[in-house]
């Protein structure tokens, strides 16, 4: 099957947790950048990456790259890209652009060239001269960065973080992208007792459960490309029977997630039964003061409340000083605690084994990581 490039873009700090995601799915010519990792396939990677990412934004089809310095050069060079293999004759797109440290910096100008080269061509290989344009979606973008552009089509058409599962959110969601990463970069795995004191509407908790039951994320929603007629529909089919043969039913998961919030506990359930995984986690409504189990070597990976969120920074304040002197005196717990307060670590009442920074929207923020004693093989399971 022919090679083609493939970009699953990710939200800055989240690149090598989708390079190992692609990783484990079986590629290996990956070429990580800022927010971005790209790699080499065949034509069945578009619904597997779709279906598989859990932490990537999109995946995109990289049709061509070339330096452009004016917008004939971009013109011409843009017209002579295949856009014909893939945008069918009733196929309708659209262009989206950017533009950084490039001398063509006129985004809405890249956008109406790289619209007229594309239509130019199609006319060649169809041999009209109008396109109803009733067909699947094709988004088109032209990325400029140092006069390098980057034309690609977007195969995911809603953002990956778009699961399907989530009908409702509380008043500052995480995105399923950013839980998932989160969980992905602790010790967790499904053998071990899994805490969130804080779960809000569920996100982190059902992430960690569709990790835990190998359920692809992408499972229960559909995607831009299904529609094109450039991917053969059997790739689709055979992408979904495998997600479906690998989902792994029979190992006893345990998640136990509370809110103080009674509204959001009952939002979550919903959540947590329209990704079925409800089986795999304990909802209750309580304070986080009370949420701590007595067993040992338990993962804590929690998005509480902060200032910028809520605007009550001494309430905040000292909410972390009562989950520091909860959860630092037990050395068999590792925390996890995703905020944007940069004194956390001060009320917390210890300096973290590691701190990444990452966005959750367009807000900073800040990764916490607390390790703590490694567990005998016997607890596992236990």
């Amino acid at each position: 099957m022919t090679q083609i490039k493939l970009i699953a873009t990710a939200t800055f700090g989240l690149e090598a947790v989708v390079k190992r995601e692609l990783q484990n799915l079986g590629y290996t010519d990956l070429q990580v950048s800022d927010g971005k990792v790209t790699f080499k396939a065949d034509k069945k990677a578009i619904p597997r990456a779709n279906l598989w990412l859990r932490s990537a934004d999109r995946v995109l089809l990289q049709v061509g790259e070339f330096q452009a310095l004016t917008f004939d050069e971009l013109f011409v060079k843009t017209k002579a890209l295949p856009w014909d293999d893939w945008i069918s004759l009733d196929g309708k797109f659209t262009v989206n652009g950017k533009s950084v440290k490039s001398k063509l910096f006129s985004i809405s100008d890249c956008q109406a060239i790289v619209k007229k080269a594309v239509v130019e061509r199609l006319k060649q290989k169809y041999a009209v001269d109008w396109f109803a344009e009733t067909g699947p979606e094709f988004t088109i973008q032209v990325a400029l960065l140092n006069d390098l552009a980057t034309l690609t089509i977007d195969t995911s058409g809603t953002g990956l973080h778009k699961r399907g599962y989530r009908r409702e959110a509380g008043a500052a969601p995480l995105k399923e992208t950013l839980a998932s990463a989160m969980v992905q970069l602790s010790y967790w795995n499904k053998g071990r007792l899994f805490l969130d004191p804080f779960c809000g509407s569920g996100t982190i908790p059902i992430e960690a459960a569709l990790i835990g039951r190998n359920i692809a994320p992408g499972l229960s929603r559909k995607f831009a490309s299904e529609r094109w007629p450039g991917i053969d529909q059997t790739l689709w089919k055979e992408a979904r029977v495998d997600a479906f043969n690998a989902i792994d039913q029979e190992t006893n998961i345990k998640i136990i997630a509370s809110d103080i919030d009674p509204k959001v506990i009952t939002v979550a359930e919903e959540n947590a039964l329209q990704a079925g995984v409800d089986d795999c986690i304990e909802f209750s409504v309580k304070s986080f003061t009370e949420a701590k189990p007595r067993k040992k070597f338990g993962i804590m990976i929690t998005n509480p409340p902060y200032g910028e969120r809520l605007g009550k920074q001494k309430e905040i304040a000292e909410m972390y000083k009562a989950l520091g002197q909860i959860f630092r005196i037990e050395p068999t717990w590792s925390v996890y605690v995703l905020t944007a307060e940069d004194s956390f670590e001060k009320l917390y009442g210890g300096k973290a084994h590691r701190k990444r920074k990452l966005y959750n929207g367009n807000i900073k923020v800040n990764y916490y990581q607390y390790y703590g004693e490694r567990p005998p093989p016997k607890e596992l399971n236990s």
